[in-house]
């Protein structure tokens, strides 16, 4: 069965606000998740490792010699 009365229009309407405040968080969150990542990737060592290594595009070793 359908809805007896539905007026499109009016749900719109009274929709808007809370479609706007879910967009907004999701955007607040977004902003949040790109900053821990930034955060996260500024605190880093860096990659560890042997001496020697290879560099897997030639196969030549590298590292300091």
């Amino acid at each position: 069965m359908s809805a007896p009365d539905t007026n499109l229009e009016k749900q719109k309407r009274r929709h808007k606000g809370p479609l706007a405040g879910i967009k907004l968080g999701l955007a607040v969150v977004a902003l949040l998740f790109a900053g821990f990542l930034v955060w996260t990737f500024a605190q880093s060592d860096g990659p560890e490792g042997a001496e020697t290594q290879i560099d897997g595009r030639t196969g030549a070793e590298t590292g300091s010699e």
